[in-house]
This record gives structure tokens, C-alpha cells and sequence, in this order.
């Protein structure tokens, strides 16, 4: 399942569906990266304020990868080739 990210707000959801289909706490995730379970809050709650680094440490102990794409052209054209 995809789910476009193009604010930081929209994680909010997103986070929180992850941990608790996996049946993980605030406790068991905040443990895994190494933090306190206050400071994992706030980044749930909060997620715009974390570091980028901190919030793919989260994605990735969810099991979720980050894709970068360009967004599609409403003229039709193709994304550039690096």
C-alpha cells in the first residue's frame, strides 16, 4: 500500500496505524530506537519538529521503506533520468 507523504502533519496517522497493526506500544518502539517513550510521544504527536534521521529510524523498525518519485506531469512528460 502507498500512502503520499507532502506534509510532515500527514505522518501523524500514519505512524500511529503502523505501530498498532504491529501490535507495538509507544514503550516498545521508543526502546527500539533509543529513546524515552516521552520523546517517541512527541515525535507521533509531532512529527514535523523530529529529525528526518530520527523519523526514518522509526519508519524503518516499522518495516517501511521510503520511495522518492517525482510527481506526475499534467503535460504527460516523463520524469528526467538522473
Amino acid at each position: 500500500m502507498e500512502y503520499p507523504i507532502r506534509i510532515a502533519d500527514q505522518l501523524k496517522p500514519i505512524l500511529k496505524a503502523y505501530r498498532t497493526s504491529q501490535g507495538l506500544t509507544q514503550v516498545d518502539i521508543s526502546q527500539k530506537i533509543g529513546v524515552t517513550q516521552q520523546a517517541y510521544s512527541l515525535l507521533e504527536s509531532a512529527p514535523e519538529r523530529a529529525s528526518f534521521e530520527r523519523v526514518l529510524s522509526v519508519l524503518a523498525t516499522l518495516g517501511v521503506e521510503v520511495i522518492l518519485r517525482e510527481k506526475e506531469s499534467s503535460t504527460g512528460q516523463e520524469p528526467k533520468e538522473w
